[in-house]
C-alpha cells in the first residue's frame, strides 16, 4: 500500500537533493513521477523549480496554498500512470494542501514523498510541516551537521547583516546568506564578536 513520508531537515541538509536523487531513480527504471514543490520559494530566480547546493535544478509543479492538489494528481495519473508525488519545501504548503496529499495516498494509492524544514528560525512549527507530523504514515529525518561545531543541527539560525535574529516574520525566503543550521547551543549561544558572528565555523565542541 502506498504511504505519505515526510522527511524533514534544518537548512542545508540536502533534502532538494535527495528529491531529485529519488526522481532520477523512479524514471531510470521507466517509471514516471510528479516533481511539486511551493510556489512560495523563488530561490532559483524564479517560481517552480526544484534547485540544489550541489548544481543540480529541475522544473516542478508550482502549489499555492489552494492550489486543488488531488484533481491535479488523479487528472495527471489518467493521462500517464504516476509512480511517486514528490514534494519539496512542503513546510510552506497549507492545511489543505497536506490533506489533499494524504488523499493521494489513500484514494488513488500513489506514495508521496514530501521534503521541508520541520521549524521555523523561531523554533515554531511551520503549517506545513504540523500537519505532516499529524499525517505522514513515516517520519524520518534528513541529518546535517552544524554551521558552527560537529553536533547535529536541529535548528535553523536566522541571519542578517552578520548578526543573528531571532524575530520578524515566519517566511523569509533565502540561502547561507540568510540561515545557517545549527545546534541548539549555537542557536541560543552562536560564537560573536561585537555582536556579529565571529567566525562561520567555530572550534568544535567538545
Amino acid at each position: 500500500m502506498a504511504q505519505l513520508f515526510y522527511r524533514y531537515g534544518a537548512m542545508n541538509s540536502g533534502k532538494s537533493f535527495e528529491i531529485l536523487k529519488v526522481a532520477h531513480n523512479y524514471e531510470e527504471q521507466g517509471k514516471p513521477v510528479k516533481v511539486m514543490t511551493s510556489a512560495i520559494d523563488d530561490r532559483s530566480g524564479t517560481i517552480g523549480v526544484i534547485s540544489s547546493r550541489i548544481g543540480e535544478d529541475r522544473e516542478a509543479y508550482s502549489i499555492d496554498p489552494d492550489t486543488d492538489i488531488f484533481s491535479y494528481i488523479e487528472s495527471e495519473n489518467e493521462k500517464e500512470k504516476i509512480y511517486c508525488v514528490l514534494v519539496d519545501e512542503a513546510q510552506f504548503l497549507s492545511k489543505q494542501n497536506i490533506f489533499d496529499l494524504a488523499k493521494v495516498v489513500d484514494q488513488l494509492n500513489i506514495p508521496v514523498m514530501a521534503f521541508g524544514l520541520k521549524n521555523d528560525f523561531q523554533n515554531e512549527l511551520f503549517e506545513g510541516s504540523h500537519y505532516l507530523l499529524i499525517l505522514a504514515d513515516k517520519i524520518e529525518e534528513v541529518k546535517t551537521i552544524c554551521w558552527f561545531c560537529a553536533k547535529k543541527a536541529t535548528m535553523n539560525l536566522r541571519i542578517h547583516n552578520d548578526k543573528p535574529v531571532y524575530t520578524g516574520e515566519q517566511i523569509q525566503i533565502g540561502g547561507n546568506e540568510s540561515y545557517y543550521p545549527v545546534c541548539r547551543k549555537h542557536y541560543n549561544h552562536p560564537p560573536l564578536e561585537d555582536g556579529k558572528i565571529a567566525v562561520h565555523r567555530a572550534s568544535l565542541c567538545q
